[in-house]
């Protein structure tokens, strides 16, 4: 497996506070399976600025610790790229970065708020070449209230990575309601864990992938979790399946309803 969305880097976002604390996410992600890391830090203006170098040293001084300690794990570097009108220019200046410098881009959206921009932003990506990842798409209050906007952005060419932990309510109910939609209806590209701390997420992750085999059987789940990441991590096209609309029972009605 190829974890697709991870905060590793110490001390650059609200991630890893410490190379101690990366060096233990990384030896967790290997004990549940994962082959290798994708290191997706926030770029976020005028809060997460750390640039492109300056992470690749850190991917560097993270594997030479691996390589000391004869542990090993792939990685590779990236960004989550806060959903804004100066994309293209933040790539160009090497401040933010494509997945291992591919044409695959991850982004995330306001958690809250619809961005006016949005079309607007996807639109010019496509029109650069890159491939729009939207990250976490079932946390976005939004996206809860409209699901709909799924099957629009899709349809635009935006891929859907989710994140592991959804399925098992850590993100809330109206999460969990919407990723379990989304994998139904052939909605989603890739998972990542999105993981932040240690001993929170990667612990999870083997009874996840019951749940998640349950749902989608295991040839579907080594798509998302394993030939789609390589397939990007290489530049490669990613065949994906037309999606079908979002149809909500009522119980499921009753959920987005009164949770959170």
């Amino acid at each position: 497996m190829i974890d697709f969305h991870t905060h590793i880097l110490p001390n650059i976002d609200d991630g890893a506070k410490s190379i101690e604390e990366t060096m233990e996410l990384v030896e967790e992600a290997k004990k549940v399976g994962f082959e290798a890391i994708i290191s997706t830090s926030h770029y976020m203006e005028g809060y997460y600025e750390t640039n492109t170098p300056e992470r690749e040293v850190w991917i560097n001084i993270i594997y030479q610790k691996l390589q000391e300690e004869n542990r090993e794990m792939k990685l590779y570097l990236g960004n989550e790229i806060y959903l804004s009108e100066n994309i293209m220019r933040l790539l160009e200046e090497g401040k933010a970065s494509t997945i291992n410098d591919t044409s695959y881009i991850l982004f995330e959206m306001p958690l809250n708020i619809e961005p006016l921009n949005l079309y607007n932003v996807v639109y010019e990506m496509l029109q650069n070449k890159l491939v729009p990842v939207l990250a976490h798409p079932e946390r976005y209050t939004f996206v809860q209230q409209s699901p709909e906007l799924i099957n629009e952005l899709i349809e635009k060419g935006v891929l859907m990575q989710c994140n592991y932990a959804s399925i098992d309510g850590y993100y809330g109910k109206r999460a969990k309601v919407i990723v379990k939609k989304m994998l139904e209806n052939d909605m989603v590209h890739f998972f990542g864990s999105d993981v932040h701390r240690a001993n929170t997420i990667y612990p999870r992750i083997p009874e996840i992938l019951k749940k998640l085999t349950e749902i989608i059987g295991k040839e579907k789940l080594e798509e998302l979790t394993t030939r789609n990441p390589k397939l990007a991590l290489k530049n490669k096209r990613i065949e994906i399946e037309e999606p079908n609309k979002i149809e909500l029972t009522m119980k499921e009605k009753l959920i987005m309803k009164m949770s959170k």
